[in-house]
């Protein structure tokens, strides 16, 4: 535990410490219901998932034709009802979650989440698994105002001001499972650990990662690799 040089790491959400994949699948079939549009495969969510919700479901309705922007807009505006009530029915941590967590913190490293979920429903998941005491922080994609979520570094760099790496001259790392979150990382300039076990929206080891881990109980060795 003394050459753990890492004071602080960073997590993505979705693919990466939960698989939300059923239950973001079943609010953008919901919404697709909604407005018209057939539904599509819940597993096929998992390569809609990384951009945020507005994105998922812009390409799943896009994939049928597209629509107008003000019904879609209000389309997205149920689409985020339905899910605000249906955000952790099936939504669990990924094996070896938990235990990495505590791993991590035996070892003194504060730890915080980065996604591009809105924040309010990435606390609110999060508190329904019991897993939000984990955590210093948690930074969506509403947190920092528009424009300034992943890819952008915006959010790692306040993750890291917030878990206090940067005041200590600690290191801080960060943990995703998609070209976002490599990018953000990357213009952050931290160490990136790609989860090739998530939702990849390009192949694991061609995003550019500083290394891969195929599930969570490989992270720490991982980060000590670094």
């Amino acid at each position: 535990m003394a050459d753990f040089t890492f004071h602080a790491v960073g997590f993505d959400l979705d693919g990466t410490l939960l698989d939300t994949h059923q239950d973001l699948g079943a609010a953008v079939n919901h919404a697709l219901k909604l407005g018209g549009f057939d539904p599509v495969p819940v597993d096929s969510s998992k390569d809609l998932i990384g951009g945020g919700a507005k994105i998922m479901l812009a390409r799943a309705v896009e994939r049928q034709g597209g629509m107008p922007k003000d019904e879609f807009h209000a389309l997205y505006k149920q689409m985020l009802g339905y899910y605000a009530e249906h955000n952790a029915v099936h939504t669990r941590p990924y094996p070896g979650a938990e235990t990495m967590l505590d791993n991590l913190a035996q070892r003194g490293v504060r730890m915080a989440v980065v996604t591009n979920k809105f924040e309010g429903f990435a606390r609110d998941i999060l508190t329904q698994l019991d897993l939000i005491d984990r955590f210093e922080t948690v930074i969506g994609g509403d947190t920092l105002g528009k424009g300034r979520a992943k890819p952008a570094p915006d959010p790692v760099l306040e993750a890291q001001d917030r878990c206090g790496a940067k005041r200590q001259g600690g290191r801080f790392a960060f943990v995703g499972d998609s070209s976002y979150d490599v990018k953000a990382a990357r213009a952050a300039n931290v160490p990136v650990v790609v989860a090739g076990y998530g939702y990849c929206d390009q192949p694991p080891h061609e995003m550019g990662g500083d290394v891969v881990i195929d599930s969570l109980n490989g992270l720490i060795s991982a980060l000590e690799g670094l």
